[in-house]
């Protein structure tokens, strides 16, 4: 499976119709279309279709045609979505009328033309089941603990600085965090034992 980090667009023009298709990672999908529908208050419909993993690492999808002939616009989109092993993600389409109809099997291969337009952009990246790891470090070890955070690419990290120690967060990849609790306990840093 394969997800993004970033928002790419893209557009087409089918019969002087303008499709723009917004990929972006899921948890943009609300901020992401309110604030398409402030910048294009005259589109005439806003298509999305969106997969990601719950709590339970079930994959839920879902797809809006927002007007446009049932099951021609959100679920072509969201088949692109499935065919191309996308998960975390979402996908809106902003149309703009040309003033000529496409007809259903025309409005499918627009909608779908336009996600795959926007895929061939995308920046993917493989999707990996991302885990959190809870512990406490003193003040004096902080330092060592960012450099070996830093070593192994450990970007997602929350720091809560309490009086006499800091209480870290980390996310990231199981392999990974066995890696930092190993390094964790040969270099004695945290002041917690490691599970």
């Amino acid at each position: 499976m394969f997800s993004l980090q970033e928002t790419f667009s893209a557009t087409i023009e089918e019969k002087k119709s303008k499709f723009i298709a917004y990929l972006a990672p899921y948890k943009e999908f609300d901020k992401l279309f309110k604030s398409l529908q402030k910048e294009h208050p005259k589109a005439r419909h806003l298509v999305s279709a969106f997969r990601y993993l719950n709590e339970f690492d079930q994959i839920v999808e879902g797809s809006s045609d927002d007007g446009e002939p049932r099951g021609t616009a959100g679920k072509p989109a969201l088949h692109v979505l499935q065919g191309n092993e996308l998960i975390n993600v979402c996908v809106i389409v902003v149309r703009y009328f040309g003033g000529t109809k496409l007809g259903t099997g025309g409005l499918v291969r627009a909608y779908s033309d336009s996600v795959n337009h926007v895929l061939k952009d995308a920046k993917l990246v493989k999707y990996e089941k991302e885990e959190s790891f809870s512990f406490k470090c003193t003040y004096n070890n902080l330092g060592k603990i960012e450099h070996t955070l830093e070593q192994l690419g450990i970007t997602k990290i929350q720091k809560d600085f309490q009086a006499l120690h800091v209480e870290l967060e980390i996310k990231s990849t199981p392999e990974i965090l066995e890696r930092l609790k190993t390094q964790l306990i040969n270099q004695n840093l945290s002041t917690t034992d490691i599970l």
